[in-house]
């Protein structure tokens, strides 16, 4: 199972860098930055803030494909 992510897209409807969106739910800049490039699968209390802080559905923001 892969998760892609709609992170980088979502930001910047806000205006929001990986730092700013990093801050806002808890975790570090480079956290955010593996989560962009799929190489972090988030928990699912992480994927829930980030969706929230996107005014997005955890749906929106990732995207579960089979490999």
């Amino acid at each position: 199972m892969i998760i892609k992510t709609r992170i980088k897209e979502l930001r910047a409807r806000y205006d929001l860098t990986q730092d700013d969106l990093a801050n806002m739910v808890g975790v570090t800049r480079q956290t955010m930055l593996y989560l962009e490039k799929g190489k972090y699968n988030p928990s699912l209390v992480l994927a829930y803030k980030i969706a929230k802080t996107l005014k997005s559905t955890l749906e929106e923001v990732f995207i579960i494909e089979d490999e």
